[in-house]
């Protein structure tokens, strides 16, 4: 397939760009400016422009572009460019498809903050909607779709945690681990949805050519703890667990905003749509999956 991804410098984009590559597929990156290379297409995101012309060719657009969630500090204006990165992003791609009428399939990034607080229900896609600003951000990214559900099939990443080498949130874990102060968070008995950044790239690979529509739950079908997660990365460094938890106002302190709904909420996920298309996981359990990341 000729597949067009945005987003392609991010954490995900970044690997899924070659793996799709190393597939066979043809892929082409929207860039802003100017393209400067073969496979660069022009867009303007925040402008919510996209020439419907530049889709033509393409049988799949991977959209993944957005503002890092976790890397500032919530302040008024930041959150607002949480979501406007969003909205602006998807808008344009779906305006393009709905006036181009290709390509056939969007894969379109969400996340799992949509269900909000879940706390120890096992909650597949099926679940209802939570509350909070994620959950918000996550209504109205899906629903920026719409223009193109006529003329593709439209399916939502709901991604979780993503446990990845680079990945900024598991790159804190480990060095604080490393000093030997890894401690669970706030009680750490909340629940934590999780995916190997090899199982996210792998899944939306399938999903170019599997017939789902609508939300899809990017998470490894066994959720884990905080507590267990904390201890699973610091038996990985070979560190043991500082016996003292983190309070959820030292958290809230020292994040803000975020520790509410990024920290401190549980997410017992499953990913039952995507187990329901026949995909496997290279990397089904905690242990192996931190065995192969770190």
């Amino acid at each position: 397939m000729k597949v067009a991804v945005t987003g392609a410098s991010g954490l995900i984009g970044s690997a899924l760009v070659p793996h799709l590559r190393g597939e066979g597929h043809d892929v082409v990156r929207f860039v802003r400016g100017a393209g400067k290379t073969d496979d660069e297409r022009s867009w303007d995101p925040s402008a919510q422009r996209l020439d419907p012309a530049q889709l033509a060719d393409v049988d799949a657009v991977v959209h993944l572009a957005g503002a890092g969630v976790a890397d500032k500090r919530w302040t008024a204006s930041y959150k607002q460019v949480i979501l406007d990165s969003r909205l602006n992003g998807t808008t344009a791609v779906a305006e393009a498809i709905a006036r181009s009428g290709h390509p056939k399939v969007l894969l379109s990034a969400s996340a799992v903050g949509w269900y909000g607080d879940t706390g120890d229900r096992v909650t597949d896609e099926t679940g209802p909607p939570g509350q909070g600003f994620l959950a918000e951000v996550c209504r109205e990214w899906e629903a920026a779709t719409k223009p193109a559900q006529g003329a593709s099939r439209v399916a939502h990443l709901r991604t979780g945690y993503v446990l990845a080498k680079d990945a900024l949130g598991l790159r804190k874990q480990v060095r604080v681990a490393k000093l030997g102060l890894g401690a669970p968070l706030g009680s750490g008995r909340q629940w934590m949805s999780w995916i190997t950044l090899e199982d996210e790239v792998r899944a939306i690979t399938h999903l170019l050519t599997a017939e789902v529509e609508g939300p899809v739950n990017l998470v490894a079908p066994s959720p884990a703890t905080n507590r267990e997660l904390t201890e699973a990365i610091n038996r990985s460094v070979h560190r043991p667990t500082f016996p003292v938890p983190v309070p959820g106002f030292a958290l809230k302190t020292v994040l803000g905003a975020f520790a509410e709904e990024g920290v401190l909420i549980g997410q017992r996920l499953v990913p039952a749509v995507l187990q329901g298309t026949g995909f496997t996981f290279t990397h089904p359990q905690l242990a192996m999956a931190l065995t192969a990341v770190l």
